[in-house]
């Protein structure tokens, strides 16, 4: 570009960005029409000449939102802006996208954790009516630091003038008999029915290590997280452990698990993964590239690990 090309671009976009000039007041200074002006000024924005940020909590990045559409098949993704507050601003993001979600879901089902307690605490009163929410997995807590998962389905079947519909059982048992035996149980069978009848699903994913909800809840102790990290975990979805191709890494925890299967988010229309933050960038990408999810919430930086994954 030549160099007088290029000041008039610098100056057209000062004068406007930053002396709050009219196109017509530019074109009078620089002695060029006000058409001229606006080509100058769209041609500033497309050559990085001036960037333009909306930093506004509730922001989205739209390209990178297409751009994980269009590469995974997404039905629907929500890429916030990187900062500080990022799980409250995560969980935001997730609360709005459910409460605006059409048609609203009769039954949505939820897993747990910390995650999900912050999108609870962000939904507002009245974001649907009606919607009864069940949980998706066992979540009775081992200790008394874990997250509640009767807490997180209440309060989003309150929000909604719903009703909840709780699993009482631990999330992980000891033996694959007593899981069977449980779920044989009749209210417990007909709890999984209807998690596996949801219209729509909403869920986190836990990392690979000793911040996990389960170690945290007393499910697993940090030997067996690096046991299951040796054989290529990345995290936890819905409870079950899987690898960076979305594949279950250890066949006898998960047959002691309580709670509907990953096929199941897989097969559903509306699966809605919240997942961000450094620590699950790997799991993120094995939810996204193995289709775990038709919707994902997350922040900017690992949306862009998804996108350079797959690249």
């Amino acid at each position: 570009m030549p160099l007088a090309d290029e000041l008039l671009l610098v100056r057209a976009a000062e004068l406007y960005y930053e002396h709050d000039k009219t196109q017509d007041e530019i074109g009078s200074l620089l002695k060029v029409t006000r058409w001229k002006v606006g080509r100058l000024l769209a041609r500033a924005r497309d050559e990085g000449i001036v960037r333009i940020e909306i930093v506004h909590p509730r922001a989205r990045r739209l390209s990178l939102e297409h751009e994980l559409c269009q590469r995974h098949g997404l039905r629907d993704a929500v890429v916030i802006p990187d900062g500080d507050d990022l799980p409250q601003r995560l969980a935001t993001a997730a609360a709005d996208y459910l409460a605006a979600l059409r048609p609203v879901p009769r039954t949505l089902g939820v897993s747990w954790g910390r995650t999900i307690d912050g999108v609870a605490e962000a939904l507002p009163d009245g974001w649907a009516v009606g919607v009864d929410v069940v949980q998706i997995n066992g979540g009775v807590s081992l200790t008394s630091r874990g997250s509640t998962a009767a807490a997180s389905a209440m309060a989003i079947a309150e929000k909604a003038g719903g009703s909840a519909t709780l699993l009482p059982s631990p999330a992980i048992l000891e033996r694959r008999e007593t899981r069977l035996a449980i779920e044989g149980d009749r209210t417990v069978a007909a709890v999984l029915g209807r998690g596996l009848a949801a219209s729509a699903y909403l869920y986190s994913a836990g990392a690979a290590d000793g911040s996990s909800v389960l170690v945290q809840s007393g499910y697993l102790g940090t030997d067996q997280i690096e046991a299951l990290v040796d054989r290529g975990a990345v995290g936890d979805l819905v409870g079950r452990f899987i690898d960076a191709e979305g594949r279950v890494v250890d066949e006898s925890l998960d047959a002691r698990t309580v709670g509907i299967g990953l096929d199941r988010l897989r097969a559903a229309d509306w699966a809605i993964a919240v997942i961000g933050g450094p620590e699950k960038r790997a799991v993120a990408r094995a939810v996204v590239g193995s289709g775990l999810c038709s919707v994902l919430v997350t922040d900017e930086t690992t949306a862009k690990a998804v996108l350079e994954e797959q690249r």
